[in-house]
């Protein structure tokens, strides 16, 4: 195909008639795909909420085979890459999953090896690029293992033939956690780090039938604040001007999720708060008083996997492995146990954003449940990890005794926590039909730029009604 050729093969494939600037967008994408750019070819997409960017990006995804690409779709996240998947058309993984392949090695620690990209002329599209870190992050198996990700993602893919890579992201979105900025979109970055030849666009113009969103709208507003706000002022429209977005007080909100999980279910329902502590208090309320499920865990509940894990599952399933931010539904609940100073519980659970997966036996460690921390801190990390290894004191050699600790399926215990309120950064890269955003305490010199990408990433991760909880009237127009 010729340059022309691929345009008019993308615009015949988008639903709506394009904006301005998603006009542009399709000439500059159809460039990108017809030409090689240099070494290394990457175009930076940066879309705002509701400016159409999934439209376009799925439109491209249908044309890439018959110009002559193989498409490979990437995020970071297991439900975000469900999410890419549903609006692009086919099959979505992690970028662990598509990346590494886990070992043992000589001292029986969790190795990962950078697998090669054997594709030739592959076309990766890698989705909420934003959270992509660029740090070597510590691995959650205990064994002190890290990997850059970013620095991988770049080495994979340029390894193959003829590949090119697409970002796909919105950096009024929260960073990853720890650094205040998403290096994965800042071109200056990517080009003096990796060598890359890039083309960037931004897409500003919200679409039409966006408009009509009163989601939208209030994302729209907020974006536009960050940078230059500097006092207070309203951050949200008029109270009720839109059917999807809801004003409520606390009183109100119990009979509001009863109506959501009664309309969209537990699954695509849930509550965004500030911190651990919140989340908790608002999940023990949740179960107890709107599902009543008085015991720690009950068939049925939803819980949020905390802390990567990859034990329980093998590496040809759709998942490939258990990954922090993935949703578990628990099926069956048997024996529940203390060992090694913490409490355990033998479970049935199942993979809610990988339905194609079966059922799994797995154990799960209860005491991150509660905990004010994201996941089991590294005093009692190391704590179980002692624990643990004693059962071995026998062995002589070390290497042996880490070899059985590594199967030690109690070592290896899912690190859950209830899924019906979470903070902000586990929701990242999902969405959910019904949201509430919880205030929380804040204060005027805590309205910053900080907390506007806060409230900005928990708005978008609604997609059909929002509920905006004990927000004073001073936060509308």
């Amino acid at each position: 195909m010729d340059q022309q050729t691929i345009r008019q093969q993308i615009l015949r494939q988008f639903p709506y008639s394009p904006t301005a600037g998603q006009e542009r967008l399709i000439e500059m994408l159809s460039a990108f795909v017809k030409d090689t750019p240099g070494n290394f070819p990457l175009f930076l997409l940066e879309g705002y909420a509701g400016t159409g960017k999934t439209t376009v990006i799925s439109a491209l995804v249908r044309i890439l085979m018959p110009a002559g690409y193989t498409p490979v779709l990437l995020a970071p996240t297991g439900r975000a890459a469900k999410v890419f998947s549903s609006y692009a058309g086919r099959p979505a993984f992690t970028i662990h999953k598509k990346l590494y392949k886990s070992g043992i090695d000589k001292e029986g620690k969790l190795t990962f090896r950078l697998m090669p990209n054997n594709i030739h002329n592959s076309f990766f599209i890698v989705d909420e690029a934003s959270m992509i870190p660029d740090y070597n992050r510590q691995a959650d198996n205990g064994f002190g293992f890290s990997r850059n990700l970013l620095e991988d993602l770049m080495e994979h893919v340029f390894s193959g033939s003829g590949s090119k890579m697409l970002f796909l992201g919105d950096t009024a979105q929260l960073p990853p956690v720890g650094i205040n900025y998403s290096p994965a979109m800042d071109a200056e970055y990517l080009r003096s780090s990796y060598g890359l030849d890039i083309t960037r666009f931004i897409l500003t113009d919200v679409v039409r039938q966006s408009l009509e969103s009163g989601i939208l709208s209030i994302a729209t507003g907020i974006r536009m604040k960050i940078g230059i706000f500097s006092s207070f002022s309203p951050l949200f429209g008029r109270a009720n001007a839109f059917p999807d977005v809801r004003k409520i007080s606390g009183d109100e909100m119990l009979d509001a999720l009863h109506e959501c999980y009664s309309q969209y279910g537990l699954e695509n329902t849930v509550v965004i708060t500030r911190s651990n502590k919140r989340a908790n208090l608002f999940n023990q309320g949740i179960r107890l008083r709107i599902l009543s499920h008085e015991n720690e865990i009950a068939t049925g509940d939803h819980l949020m996997v905390v802390r990567n894990n990859y034990f329980w599952l093998t590496e040809e399933t759709h998942a490939g492995f258990i990954a922090n931010g993935d949703t578990i539904e628990i099926e069956r609940i048997g024996k529940i146990e203390e060992l090694y100073g913490f409490r355990f519980a033998h479970v049935t659970m199942r993979m809610v954003d990988y339905p194609d997966d079966q059922a799994i036996d797995v154990i799960l460690l209860l005491d991150t449940i509660n905990t004010e921390t994201p996941s089991l801190s590294e005093t009692e990390s190391r704590r179980l990890y002692e624990a643990v290894l004693e059962d071995y004191s026998e062995i002589t050699s070390r290497q042996k005794r880490l070899a059985e600790l590594r199967k030690n399926p109690h070592f290896n215990a899912l690190q859950v926590k209830h899924a019906n309120a979470l903070t902000c950064h586990k929701t990242q890269g999902g969405q959910w039909e019904a949201v509430f955003i919880e205030k929380g305490y804040l204060t005027n010199d805590m309205l910053n730029d900080e907390y506007l990408r806060w409230l900005y990433t928990a708005v978008t991760r609604s997609t059909k009604v929002l509920y905006l909880v004990n927000f004073e009237e001073k936060f509308f127009e």
